[in-house]
């Protein structure tokens, strides 16, 4: 058996809320957020700034529900600020291909859609 890494769960088009550069490193994620895609506190994600083209690494801290909350703590301070607009992915180690957990936020970080599902004009014709 082959492990690969695959991609798991994806937060599209988030909103940094807050950057705190005195605060431990880690990017604090909405805790309904993390039930929608299946991430957990402590995973290790990808985060992608769609604003300024950086990518970093970091683990995630469970923020509370339904506060929309999407903030980026120590280190990452420096390269993704408040109001700018990110992709957050998990990542996993599997045997085979697997279809990932993505979802779409609005401008709140609140859930729009899951990305991954038909839309439903498609569904009508099957």
């Amino acid at each position: 058996m082959r492990l690969k890494n695959y991609l798991s769960a994806k937060i599209h088009n988030a909103t940094v809320t807050r950057s705190d550069l005195h605060y431990v490193g880690s990017i604090t994620i909405d805790k309904t957020l993390l039930e929608l895609t299946g991430m957990e506190k402590n995973e290790r994600v990808l985060v992608v700034n769609n604003t300024s083209g950086s990518r970093l690494e970091t683990y995630i801290i469970e923020g509370d529900a339904d506060s929309g909350a999407i903030e980026m703590n120590g280190a990452a301070a420096h390269l993704i600020h408040p109001g700018d607009e990110v992709i957050i992915m998990a990542f996993t180690l599997a045997d085979k291909v697997f279809e990932p957990t993505t979802i779409l936020v609005n401008e709140e970080n609140q859930f729009v859609r899951y990305l991954n599902e038909k839309p439903s004009s498609l569904i009508e014709n099957c």
